[in-house]
């Protein structure tokens, strides 16, 4: 038995998956909220004594950096510690991965009906890959085509200095600064950066903030979400204008990933928020400003662009790690 953990700042996934050959077979799987417990220890234990579970194996992607076999979960107060976690389940180890890498490894078990297509991109695409995923923070992952299989890798390039690519762009990171005093790219690809821009665009008077959206957002419980909704229904002028920023620099920051990996093998949109909003991440403005890189176009433009829609592809991905461990150890003990 397999158990696998999709650890963010939001809600934790634990889900147990029995193997047959190389094919992952889930059997039970619970959501929990994050900022409702004290530690990952704890839910384990939770988790592994309701449902009955014998752990054989383990892996857990996490949001946030994985340094040593220990990580602090980015927006949350957590620190997790892959040996504490081993000695826990019985085990000789346990995978510590970052989220993202987890959910590079999913991509591959993922059917067609699981994606959206943005851009086909050239018929003979191949190579190495990226992953990038807006929730409560950024994620990105790269995927390295050694001609035969990828192989995934994390990287932390959410933190990265948000660059803005017009004057409106400038104000709003002129903005922020004022408000954080580093501005990244999670700054404005989340959750919270949804918020970000629409408080922007009320506080810089770009926009009106009608009275009756002035009070729904003051006793919405996720704000971000409402105004998703409210500007895919067409409802608020503020809202459209907040979304359309926030596709415009997803799209920036998406070609960002694909020149950096040379990701010719395609790119791959992950994370709650863009399933949620393909309407507009299917809007021209995406895909503008992902190919805005001047003599760089034909390259992107050659590259696939697809929005993963199974929310699974972390966990599927975390509990494929522990089985591509697994047979990498076997080989290795073969060829000694």
């Amino acid at each position: 038995m397999i158990l696998a953990g999709d650890i963010g700042a939001t809600r934790v996934r634990l889900a147990a998956f029995q193997t047959e050959g190389n094919q992952l077979h889930r059997v039970v799987d619970k959501t929990y909220k994050s900022q409702e417990h004290s530690g990952l220890a704890d839910l384990i234990k939770t988790f592994v004594g309701t449902e009955g579970i014998m752990v054989h194996l383990a892996c857990f992607g996490v949001a946030g950096p994985v340094r040593a076999g220990k990580s602090k979960i980015s927006n949350l107060e957590w620190t997790i510690d892959a040996r504490e976690l081993a000695s826990q389940l019985k085990l000789p180890s346990v995978g510590l991965i970052n989220d993202l890498e987890a959910y590079a490894y999913g991509v591959d078990a993922l059917e067609s009906k699981d994606f959206v297509t943005l851009s086909e991109g050239a018929d003979d695409a191949e190579g190495n890959r990226a992953v990038i995923s807006a929730r409560t923070g950024l994620g990105i992952a790269g995927l390295f085509w050694d001609g035969f299989r990828h192989h995934p890798f994390p990287c932390e390039g959410g933190h990265a200095d948000f660059a803005p690519k017009n004057d409106l762009e400038t104000e709003l990171a002129q903005y922020l600064r004022k408000k954080y005093q580093h501005v990244s790219w999670e700054r404005i690809l989340s959750g919270p950066g949804i918020k970000n821009i629409y408080d922007f665009l009320r506080d810089a008077k770009k926009a009106d903030e009608p009275d009756w959206l002035r009070q729904q957002i003051s006793q919405a419980k996720d704000p971000p979400a409402l105004i998703s909704q409210l500007a895919l229904e067409g409802k608020a002028a503020i809202c459209e204008q907040t979304l359309s920023i926030f596709v415009s620099v997803y799209g920036s920051e998406t070609g960002n990933c694909a020149l950096n990996f040379m990701a010719t093998g395609g790119v791959f949109i992950g994370g709650s928020i863009a399933a949620k909003i393909v309407p507009k991440m299917r809007d021209p403005i995406f895909m503008k400003s992902f190919l805005d890189k001047g003599r760089m176009q034909p390259l992107l433009a050659d590259m696939p662009v697809k929005i993963i829609l199974n929310d699974d592809a972390g966990l599927i991905g975390a509990a494929r790690y522990t089985l591509i461990q697994k047979a990498f150890s076997r080989d290795k003990r073969a060829i000694a």
